[in-house]
């Protein structure tokens, strides 16, 4: 999976829910909220004042690690 601003955090964790400890160490702590299913990632960075870029190549850098 390539993962973008774009990409909705629900569809990132049902595509491997081992990206759930990237997301609340980076602090998004809401997996469990209802926004989060349909909220992008850009969106949720925005929230929380986190640094978007970031958190996409770690998590594609993850889901790269995997193979």
């Amino acid at each position: 999976m390539i993962v973008t601003k774009d990409t909705i955090i629900g569809d990132v964790v049902a595509a491997d829910d081992g990206v759930a400890p990237i997301l609340m160490a980076s602090g998004l702590h809401c997996l469990g909220c209802a926004l989060a299913s349909g909220e992008t990632i850009e969106e949720a960075c925005m929230v929380h004042g986190m640094d978007c870029d970031m958190l996409v190549e770690e998590i594609n850098n993850y889901f790269q690690s995997k193979g």
